[in-house]
C-alpha cells in the first residue's frame, strides 16, 4: 500500500474548498460513520469554511488516512478525489463556466491557467498548479504539469478523464512519461509530463451510420438531385468539384463549412490611434528590446522606450514563472502573462506605491520576429485601483477590465458576508453540539432521580396522574449495628461507607432492571414492576437482594474493618405511585404493601433475606432455595409464616453480579393484565413498556387519584414508616 509523499518544506496553503470536496467524497462513497472514523485518525476538525485557509498537512493526513483505511494506493485515492473534484466544481455553481473554457479538450486544458487567474481574484492565496499543452511532431499530445507540491499528480488524471467524459463524449487514457525535478525555472517544485490518448466515441455513430437502410440513401440522392436542379445559373463555367461542393452537405453546413480570415493588405489604423486605443501594449524583439509601448504604459513606467531598453530590466515574469527570455515566453505562448513592475526602476515617488501588474496575452509576430504582449492592470478591487495611482479612466473603455474590477468588487462583498455567514454557522453548530452534550448529561440526572416517563412529562409541565399498580415487589434493606458505627466514626468516614455500598447496589438495580425509589440514612428501598408493570417483579428483586448481600459483603465497617451486615425484607403486593412536590419532586410509593415491607426488614436477622409469604407463592417453583422461618409476631400485622431466601439454583454468583464474560440474566416477561381496581377507570390488559411510558404514559399505570380510594392506600410512605 502506497501512502503520500508531498513535500512540504515550504509552508503551503489552500482554502477550505478543497477539503470540503474531500469530506463530501468520503461521506457520499463510504458513509458518515466512515468519515468520522477518517478524521479523528487525522486529528482534524469535523468541518471547514470555505474562504478560510488551512495548511496542507491537514490535506495530507487526510489522504494518508484514507489509504490506510482503505487499505489502496495513493495512487487510487487521489485520482478518486480528481473525478470526484471535477463534479463537485460542477456542484458547487461552476458547471457553466468550466463547460465554455474551450471547445475541445486542448483548448480545455490551455485554458485552465486562464480560470486560476480569474479565481484567484477571489481566492487571493491561491496556488494553483499550471498546464501546458505540447503538440509532437507525430501528433501526440502531451501534457506538462507544474506544482508547488509534489506527490499529488494522480489527481490530474482523474480530472482530465471526468472533463474528457462529460464535456467532450470521448475517452482519455493518460500515461506517465516523465517526473523530475522542474528543470524549466519555472518556480514550480514538480514536473510531470502525461502522455494524453483521446478517443473519441465514434464507433456508435459508424454502427447506426452502417446500419442505415437503402430507402434512406435514396431519399438523400433524390434530394441532392432537386437541389442541382435548382441551382441558379452560372454566369462562367465552374469545376465539377465546385458543384459537388456546393450540392453535397456535411452534417448541417456544406462540406466545406470551414471559416477563412480575410486580411487586409495594409493595417488601416495610425500608429497614434493604436498607442491610444490599447494603452497598455508591448512590442518587444527577440532580444527584448522595447520597440513600442501603449500611452498608459509610458505613463506608469516612464524611461521604458528608452533607447536599447530591455523588458526584463522594467519587469518581472510572476505567471508562468519561467525564464525571462523569448524561448521560454513562446513555450508558454498559450499561458496567460503577470509581468510586474521592478521598483528600482521607477521613479522614487512611485517607489513607495503598491508596483504595477500587467495580465495579458503574448502574440508572436513572425515576420517582423518580435512579440507583441497585449495587456492590462492586473487588479482586484477599487482599493487595489487606488494603492497603484490608477483610475478607472486609465483603463481603455473596450477593455472589460473595467468591468471585472466593478463586479469583482461586489463579489468580494459577498464572499466576506460569506465567508461571516460560514463562521456564525459553524458557531452555532459547536454550540449546538455543547448544549446537546449537556442537555445528555440533564437529562441522565433527572432520569436518575425519576422515571423517564415521568420525567418527561414534567418537562412538556404536564401534570403527572398517580396510578395504582396491581402487583409489584417492594426491597426493604439496612445496615445492622448502623447507629453505632455512626456513633464511633467520623461523619466522612461513615458518607463514604455508604456511597461504597450505594454505588454497588445502584449498578445492581441497572442489571436486574428494578427501580430504585429512594434512600434515607443507611435504608434502601426498591421496586420491581414499577413503573414498568412486569410479571417477574419478584424474581428481579430476588436475585437483587442476592446481589446486595455479595456486595454489601465487599464494603467494610470502618470501625472493626470486617465486612458490613445487612438485613433485608421483601413483601409482595399492590401499591399507588405518584409524584409528591414540586420542588425536587420525588416518585413514591404508598400503600400497605410499602409498610408490610419494612416489617419483612425491621423484623428481619442479619445477612438474610427475609419474605412475605405472598412473595414466596411468587417465587415458588422458580429455582430458588427458600426455607421456612416459621411463624413470627410482626408489629402491627399479628402473626405471619415467613420465609428465608437462601440462593438462587439457576444462576451463578457472578451472572446475579452482573460481571465476569458470562451474559447477563434475561427474564422472560409473560402477558400480564394491568388492572384499576376503581370504580370509573378504564380497564387493559398487557404489560407496558417503557417506550409506551415515554409517549405519555400508559392509563394502567398512571391513572387519576381520583375515587374512592380507601385509607389503606395513603396510609404510610417509606420516610415516615423509618
Amino acid at each position: 500500500m502506497g501512502c503520500v509523499a508531498v513535500d512540504l518544506s515550504e509552508e503551503d496553503s489552500q482554502y477550505g474548498f478543497i477539503n470540503t470536496c474531500l469530506k463530501s467524497l468520503v461521506i457520499e462513497k463510504f458513509g458518515e460513520d466512515t468519515w468520522e472514523t477518517l478524521r479523528t485518525k487525522a486529528e482534524v476538525q469535523e468541518s471547514f469554511m470555505t474562504y478560510e485557509i488551512y495548511d496542507d498537512t491537514l490535506t495530507l493526513r487526510l489522504v494518508q488516512e484514507a489509504c490506510r483505511m482503505l487499505d489502496v494506493s495513493s495512487e487510487v485515492v487521489l485520482k478518486l478525489f480528481g473525478e470526484y473534484f471535477f463534479s463537485f466544481c460542477k456542484m458547487s455553481g461552476y458547471d457553466t463556466m468550466l463547460r465554455t473554457l474551450g471547445g475541445n479538450l486542448v483548448d480545455f486544458i490551455e485554458n485552465l491557467d486562464a480560470l486560476h487567474s480569474y479565481l484567484a481574484l477571489s481566492y487571493e492565496q491561491m496556488n494553483a498548479p499550471s498546464f501546458r499543452v505540447e503538440k509532437t511532431e507525430d501528433g501526440k499530445m502531451l501534457l506538462h504539469y507544474y506544482s508547488d507540491r509534489r506527490g499529488l499528480y494522480h489527481i490530474v488524471p482523474g480530472i482530465i478523464e471526468a472533463v474528457a467524459k462529460d464535456f467532450f463524449d470521448s475517452q482519455v487514457h493518460m500515461t506517465i512519461l516523465n517526473q523530475s525535478e522542474e528543470n524549466e525555472h519555472t518556480g514550480k517544485k514538480e514536473h510531470v509530463v502525461f502522455l494524453v490518448v483521446q478517443m473519441t466515441n465514434k464507433a456508435k455513430k459508424r454502427s447506426q451510420l452502417a446500419g442505415s437502410d437503402n430507402s434512406q440513401r435514396d431519399e438523400n440522392f433524390v434530394k441532392m438531385k432537386s437541389r442541382y436542379a435548382t441551382l441558379p445559373p452560372c454566369p462562367g463555367r465552374r469545376a465539377p468539384w465546385e458543384i459537388v461542393r456546393s450540392i453535397v452537405k456535411f452534417g448541417q453546413g456544406n462540406l466545406m463549412n470551414s471559416f477563412t480570415p480575410c486580411y487586409p493588405k495594409k493595417l488601416w489604423i495610425e500608429e497614434q490611434t493604436f498607442c491610444n486605443a490599447f494603452p497598455f501594449h508591448i512590442v518587444f524583439d527577440d532580444n527584448l528590446k522595447v520597440k513600442q509601448t501603449g500611452v498608459n504604459i509610458q505613463k506608469f513606467v516612464p524611461g521604458l522606450q528608452t533607447m536599447d531598453i530591455k523588458l526584463d530590466e522594467y519587469f518581472s515574469i510572476v505567471h508562468p514563472e519561467v525564464t525571462f527570455n523569448i524561448e521560454s515566453i513562446r513555450k508558454f505562448i498559450n499561458s496567460q502573462f503577470v509581468l510586474k513592475t521592478r521598483r528600482e526602476m521607477l521613479p522614487e515617488s512611485s517607489q513607495q506605491q503598491s508596483m504595477l501588474k500587467l495580465r495579458g496575452q503574448m502574440v508572436w509576430m513572425t515576420s517582423l520576429n518580435c512579440m507583441v504582449y497585449l495587456c492590462s492592470p492586473k487588479l482586484r478591487s477599487l482599493q487595489e485601483l487606488e494603492k497603484r495611482g490608477l483610475h478607472i479612466s486609465d483603463i481603455a473603455p473596450h477593455d472589460m477590465t473595467r468591468d471585472l474590477i466593478l463586479l469583482n468588487q461586489q463579489r468580494l462583498a459577498e464572499i466576506e458576508l460569506s465567508n461571516q455567514l460560514e463562521r456564525k454557522k459553524e458557531e452555532l453548530r459547536v454550540l449546538s453540539r455543547n448544549l446537546e452534550v449537556e442537555k445528555k448529561k440533564t437529562e441522565t440526572l433527572l432520569y436518575a432521580m425519576l422515571p423517564r416517563h415521568v420525567a418527561n412529562q414534567l418537562k412538556e409541565g404536564k401534570k403527572v396522574e398517580s396510578g395504582e399498580f396491581k402487583v409489584c415487589t417492594i426491597l426493604f434493606s439496612d445496615v445492622v449495628t448502623f447507629t453505632n458505627i455512626c456513633a464511633a466514626c467520623e461523619p466522612i468516614q461513615i458518607v463514604n461507607m455508604l456511597n461504597s455500598m450505594y454505588s454497588r447496589f445502584d449498578r445492581l438495580t441497572n442489571v436486574h432492571d428494578v427501580y430504585k425509589v429512594e434512600t434515607i440514612g443507611d435504608a434502601y428501598m426498591v421496586v420491581g414492576g414499577v413503573p414498568v408493570p412486569t410479571s417477574s417483579h419478584a424474581e428481579r428483586v430476588a436475585n437483587f437482594a442476592l446481589g446486595m448481600r455479595i456486595a454489601a459483603r465487599e464494603v467494610t465497617n470502618p470501625i472493626t474493618a470486617n465486612p458490613i451486615q445487612i438485613r433485608v425484607g421483601l413483601h409482595t403486593g399492590p401499591v399507588l405511585a405518584g409524584v409528591v412536590g414540586e420542588k425536587m419532586p420525588r416518585y413514591c410509593l404508598f400503600g400497605d404493601t410499602v409498610n408490610t415491607a419494612s416489617r419483612m426488614e425491621s423484623h428481619g436477622v442479619p445477612d438474610h433475606i427475609h419474605l412475605s409469604p405472598t412473595t414466596y407463592r411468587e417465587l415458588e417453583n422458580k429455582g430458588f432455595e427458600i426455607t421456612e422461618r416459621g411463624e413470627i409476631q410482626v408489629k402491627g400485622k399479628g402473626l405471619m409464616t415467613t420465609y428465608f431466601l437462601l440462593q438462587n439454583l439457576g444462576l451463578s454468583e457472578d451472572r446475579i453480579m452482573g460481571r465476569g464474560a458470562e451474559e447477563p440474566y434475561v427474564y422472560s416477561d409473560g402477558q400480564e393484565e394491568v388492572t384499576e381496581n376503581r370504580p370509573g377507570t378504564r380497564q387493559s390488559a398487557g404489560t407496558g413498556t417503557e417506550k409506551d411510558l415515554e409517549n405519555g404514559g400508559s392509563e394502567d399505570s398512571s391513572p387519576s387519584l381520583q375515587g374512592d380510594l380507601s385509607n389503606d392506600a395513603f396510609s404510610s410512605r417509606f420516610c415516615q414508616l423509618l
